[in-house]
This record gives structure tokens, sequence and C-alpha cells, in this order.
């Protein structure tokens, strides 16, 4: 079987692609998978690093504003996804896979749109409860459409071809062992560790918000840090910590990263994780059982991730700070509050695993298959 996976942009669109790979190359011996996205989205990274092939399209997303530069930036978009959609069509007939899986972002629609295009199965996956543009758009032509949030079917018109799975959980994220990994990265029995991102591409607002956060922790060197700061914010956040007087050579416990890319071993010796709330990364809080601050990102359709986020809260999984109300000093007291209560820690890490979805992963696969045999 020939697997094309695409999508991309960001985190929350690659590692849900990535972890249908490896379940699928767990299931069967003859699984061919490779992947389709952008040269400069972190996919280029990710599917590599993986031992995946990854062809590149040149695809960019819409601006939603009407000013005249926007206007002429899409009309040049618009021209780019038609020369997209024709390489596709190429890649397509080079490699013919038996289905596609469009995992979202605007890096998947030129490879679902010509797989639609010349009959060739696809399978769409929709991890957040608000369904993105490439979902909207491809839906009615696809074989499965697979949600992860009940609601979502309606937004997609309630069409006979959706499923529910839930969102597809990495294997190495499954079975991460907190023990193996604390020892790993060399943690004691009695030190906390936080770990904290706000996605692949990292957040403006909220990373200049960490630098006064690193400020406060740094007067007190109570627990271990690791930030991942995102592409943009690498360049610049460590120069914003240094401004506020803060060497971070002399605290080696707060440690900066453009990305994580051991994720699973540093969630499973997280004691707490600060982060936005995508599907993805929520599905993993679940999983491994792990107490949680959670900022929703405020620029997403119909504000889903906050609606997303609630949803935990509701179940006592996780504390929720909004963005306009996040500062260094309010998110700062959270963390030593919660770090300082271990019962609220365990009662939060218990409610989170009553959440996490059983067998999204085989869900997803016997969906592909089924797409497959078409």
């Amino acid at each position: 079987m020939k697997l094309l996976i695409t999508g991309g942009g960001t985190g929350g669109h690659v590692n849900p692609g990535l972890a249908i790979a490896k379940y699928a190359q767990s299931r069967r011996n003859d699984v061919e998978i490779r992947f389709a996205g952008t040269s400069t989205g972190i996919e280029s990274k990710l599917v590599p690093r993986e031992g995946y092939k990854l062809y590149t399209v040149d695809v960019r997303g819409l601006k939603r504003s009407m000013s005249p530069s926007a206007v002429l930036y899409n009309i040049a978009t618009l021209q780019k996804s038609l020369t997209a959609t024709s390489k596709a069509k190429k890649i397509l007939r080079e490699y013919q896979p038996d289905v596609v899986v469009g995992c979202g972002g605007y890096a998947s629609y030129p490879m679902v749109h010509a797989a639609q295009q010349l009959h060739i199965p696809t399978v769409l996956l929709e991890v957040n409860a608000f369904p993105g543009v490439v979902t909207k758009s491809c839906a009615k032509k696809a074989d499965r459409v697979l949600i992860s949030f009940e609601n979502t079917r309606e937004l997609l018109e309630n069409r006979p071809n959706i499923r529910l799975t839930g969102a597809p959980v990495r294997g190495e994220i499954i079975f991460a062992d907190r023990a193996k990994a604390r020892k790993k990265m060399k943690l004691v029995d009695d030190e906390k560790l936080v770990v904290s991102f706000w996605g692949s591409l990292g957040a403006l607002y909220m990373n200049r918000h960490m630098a006064g956060f690193i400020e406060l922790e740094s007067q007190h060197d109570s627990f271990r840090h690791i930030h991942a700061t995102g592409t943009a914010a690498y360049k610049w956040l460590p120069d914003s910590i240094k401004e506020k007087g803060v060497d971070l050579d002399k605290h080696p416990n707060i440690e900066l990263r453009e990305y994580i890319y051991d994720m699973a071993d540093v969630m499973a010796a997280a004691d707490l994780v600060i982060c936005r709330a995508g599907a993805a990364t929520l599905g993993e809080l679940c999983v491994l059982g792990k107490p949680s601050i959670i900022v929703p990102s405020p620029y997403v359709a119909e504000n889903h991730q906050e609606k997303n986020a609630r949803a935990l809260e509701q179940k006592g999984a996780c504390k929720v700070i909004t963005e306009p109300e996040c500062t260094p000093e309010k998110l700062y007291q959270a963390v030593t509050e919660l770090l300082n209560d271990d019962e609220k820690l365990a009662e939060m890490g218990r409610c989170a695993k009553t959440m996490a979805i059983v067998d999204s992963s085989e869900k997803i696969y016997q969906y592909i298959l089924e797409a497959a045999r078409k």
C-alpha cells in the first residue's frame, strides 16, 4: 500500500501526519509512505528528520484583509496555487498512491485537490473543533472526513462521509517513560520541570511575555524550564531577556530552544506544561495525563482554541488564562502555585487522562484502508 500524507505550515498539521505514518508502519510491513508540503514550513524540518521523503510545492496562505496590498497578494497566491496543483498532479502520477491523506493547513490543498481531480481516494483529518479552509473546500469530494469533536460534524453539513475518530497521537508519546526521560535529562526526584511552547512558529505576543516570565523565574531558580520559542522568536527573544538583565549563562536551569524535537521525552519528564490549545497538543496532554496552563490563541477561526481549552478546564484537567488577561506576573504566579501543590498537579493529571480518546490511531488507520480499497 502506498500512502501520500500532506499537510504543513505548523506542527499541529505535521505531527498528526507523522503519527498516522508511524502507526500504519507498525500495522503492516508493505506500506510505503511519502509526504508533501512546502519547503518553508516546519514540515521541511520534521519530515526528513523522521526519515520520510518530502515532496514540496510552492504554495502559501491567503490574507483575510481587503486592503489593496492584500488583494494583490491573494491574486498572486491563487496563481501559485494553480501552478502548485499542476505540480501535485505530476507527483501523483509518478508516485501513484493508493490514498492521499490531508492533515490540514494551506500546504495540503494542492495535493488533496489534485488527487480528487485525478480520482485518487482522499481522506481528510480535521483535528480542530472548527474545520479549516482546506477541509471545508475538499470535504464534499473526500472519501472520508475524520473529525476529533462531535460538533464539527454539523459545521461540515452532517455529510455521510464524516467519522469521529479523535486526533492521532504519536506512538513515542503514548509509550514515553517518565522515569527514563527524567534520568536522561538529569532531573533529580524532587526537581520540577516546566515545559512551555506556543507552536512551531511561536507567538509574538506571548513570547514577549516569556521574556518577563523568565526574568521573574531567574530571581528564584526554583524549577527547571524548557521554552520552545518557535522559528521567529528564536532570533530576538534571547536579546529581549538579556535587556531585562538576565544572563542565561548564569541560569542553566532555563533553556531556550527553537523547537523541541525530542518532545516525547520532554513531555514525559514535565511536571507542568504551558501551551496553546491546538487539538493535537491537547490530545497529547490527555494521553500523558499532564497538568497544564493553557493560553488559547485568539487568532483562530471561531475562537476554537478557547473552546477546546474550556472543555479540559471543565473537567479539571487544566487552568485557562486568556491572552488578554495573561501577564508575565499572572502566568508566573499560576505556575508557582501549581508547582507548590502536588495534590492539585496529580488531580489535574488524572482528569486529563480521563479525556484521552482510546484507539484513535487504529480508527484512522481502518478508515484509510477503506478508502484505499475503493
